[in-house]
């Protein structure tokens, strides 16, 4: 029997097939099904259901989780991480929110749960090695740790890894960094899996499919306040929250057929969450630029700490094409990125730094510029 590994098992159709070529390449597998947040001690079913008859989807998936290791013939764990959860990302969900930056909690539940909490109880309960199904792949080079983007490009989830340190790399392994997701639907189809035609979930990760804004309601206030026209100055609307808006977005913002202006969609362009103001703009207009940010919480994968700029690429957004870009280190708290203007790039949002099929880290947006060199402030 080859080495004993701890297989983060979540009752999706990704999970299970990973469970199945592990155990097909001689590993020792047990599953472990991740508890990571409380729906009914949270208090986060206001206007917005998470029950399921008399179990909430969180305890479905487990279900699933059941069956897929009983088919396999594998064991299988559940522990707890609710405490690490709160404290390490929801909380810092939240204060982002406040300050109207974007945060992106998955990258913290990668960082600080799947790939630390879990690798902790995995080395507690006597595995040296963790799994887990995202599509991404690992490339180990003269005893060194490197992150690639997985072979089905569609898929990919490197961008949430992004902050995850070398040491965490090299423990743990991808099964499906080389497979397409209609394969893996195949496979587990052919092995008879009781989860191969299981829906993705979607949304972020403590949300899942409940609706984004019912569900921030319940921790973060709503106050009304104006929606204003970033290029007149003009109050054309009312937000419900300012907060509940993220930079780029143009669906829900119930703008339109307003007196003077074109009937074409509009796009959140900035906030003032002091003021409680939503700045919006239409067409193509110079507020929507900025052409360089500063990154805060700087995660390198690179063996060596660069010494001079490189010419790499960023990508800002899940899904988001790679842009062009010179990455300048300073600290762990500060580096910098220049670009050739790109619109809605937002703080809070992670920059993943690429080269090639390389991943070498990420960091946290914490300023944006225009192109004179001045900071944004909205």
């Amino acid at each position: 029997m080859g080495s004993k590994v701890l297989l983060g098992l979540s009752g999706g159709v990704d999970s299970a097939v990973a469970a199945y070529f592990l155990k097909r390449d001689g590993y020792e597998v047990t599953g472990c099904f991740m508890r990571n947040w409380d729906s009914i001690a949270n208090n986060d079913i206001k206007g917005n259901p998470t029950l399921s008859g008399s179990k909430c989807s969180q305890e479905l998936d487990y279900d699933d989780a059941k069956k897929t290791a009983e088919e396999l013939g594998i064991p299988l764990l559940r522990e707890d991480f609710v405490k690490e959860y709160w404290d390490d990302v929801f909380s810092y969900f939240l204060s982002e929110y406040k300050e109207g930056r974007t945060p992106n909690p998955d990258v913290f539940c990668n960082k600080y749960i799947k790939f630390e909490a879990f690798r902790k109880f995995a080395h507690a309960n006597g595995f040296p090695l963790i799994a887990m199904g995202h599509y991404a792949k690992r490339v180990d080079q003269d005893g060194y740790a490197m992150l690639y983007k997985a072979f089905d490009k569609n898929k990919d989830q490197s961008y949430f890894l992004a902050e995850i340190n070398e040491e965490q790399l090299k423990e743990s392994l991808f099964p499906l960094s080389d497979i397409t997701k209609p394969e893996v639907r195949k496979i587990a189809k052919g092995l008879g899996l009781s989860v191969a035609s299981k829906r993705d979930s979607t949304g972020v990760c403590f949300i899942g499919e409940r609706r984004f804004k019912p569900f921030l309601e319940n921790y973060l206030p709503a106050h009304q306040g104006d929606v204003v026209d970033i290029v007149t100055g003009k109050k054309i609307a009312k937000h419900d929250g300012v907060l509940f808006y993220t930079v780029g977005q143009h669906r829900g913002l119930n703008i339109g057929g307003i007196k003077g202006y074109k009937d074409e969609p509009w796009f959140v362009v900035g906030k003032d969450v002091k003021q409680n103001i939503l700045y919006v703009g239409q067409e193509d207009n110079p507020f929507m630029y900025s052409y360089k940010c500063r990154l805060c919480k700087v995660n390198l994968l690179l063996k060596d700490i660069p010494t001079q700029p490189l010419d790499i690429c960023a990508k800002f957004r899940y899904r988001g094409r790679d842009m062009k870009v010179k990455f300048t280190y300073i600290s762990p708290e500060e580096a910098y990125l220049e670009y050739p203007g790109y619109k809605y790039i937002a703080k809070g949002q992670i920059a993943v730094l690429y080269e090639g099929e390389r991943c070498l880290g990420g960091g946290i947006i914490k300023e944006t510029y225009d192109k004179n060199g001045k900071t944004i402030a909205y």
